[in-house]
């Protein structure tokens, strides 16, 4: 019986031997009561953050509460009025677990873009991992103001420069696919954009997203992280001053 036993743990022991990496992190998650997940079976995340690996997960401490600016309910109005859950028609709205997805796969693959839109002053004091600076008082500039073009480009639209007579025609005889594209822009290849700014008394984003709409920049390709800076943090969320 003795013998049995010593075999039994024997075996026991060089499963735990070959448990990989992958294999670690679900102990971690599902082992530990004390450990607070990103969400169900997601103990954390790495996003590329200016070229370097960010561990993002959730402040382990089961007593944190939130501290500072963030944490003030009562604000003037305006500026500082409740925004509207969609800030355009035809834009998505994300919540924190849409934005992960979206941090684990497009901002890794490059086919998106997170745009903290706020102001460089507020950006430089801590933003979320993977976001990159782009203004909301940029955003919002008039279509074909050149530092605004300069950044749509950046974004993957092209310019429609010297559009051929014959196919001007088929787009106004609606002949061809005028998808994503304008009289100035073809969005075809524009990346999808997720913009932010400090929360849902914010307005920042909102007006950059009506200004990207503005020059024609498809709404389908705009999402509105409507909760910003403030839920993140709420939440415990790692942050990254850049």
């Amino acid at each position: 019986m003795k013998m049995r036993h010593w075999l039994v743990s024997a075996l026991l022991l060089a499963q735990i031997g070959f448990v990989g990496a992958e294999d670690e992190v679900k102990v971690e998650a599902v082992g530990d009561s004390s450990f607070i997940p990103l969400v169900k079976d997601k103990p954390y995340m790495f996003v590329i953050h200016d070229g370097n690996s960010v561990k993002v997960q959730r402040v382990q401490d089961p007593e944190y509460q939130l501290q500072g600016y963030f944490a003030k309910t009562a604000r003037k109005c305006p500026p500082f009025c409740i925004q509207p859950i969609i800030p355009a028609p035809g834009v998505n709205v994300i919540g924190e677990v849409e934005l992960f997805t979206f941090l684990e796969t497009e901002i890794r693959d490059k086919t998106g873009i997170m745009i903290d839109a706020r102001t460089p002053s507020w950006y430089s004091k801590a933003t979320i991992p993977g976001s990159v600076n782009y203004p909301f008082s940029v955003l919002s500039k008039d279509p074909g103001d050149p530092e605004l073009e300069e950044i749509i480009e950046k974004f993957g639209a092209v310019e429609r420069i010297d559009v051929g007579f014959f196919t001007q025609l088929l787009e106004r005889w609606g002949l061809a696919d005028t998808t994503y594209l304008t009289e100035d822009w073809d969005f075809r290849g524009a990346k999808n954009l997720v913009l932010y700014c400090n929360g849902p008394a914010c307005g920042q984003s909102p007006r950059a997203i009506n200004g990207l709409l503005a020059t024609g920049y498809p709404a389908d390709k705009l999402f509105y992280y409507r909760g910003g800076m403030q839920m993140w943090q709420l939440w415990g969320l790692t942050t990254v001053v850049p």
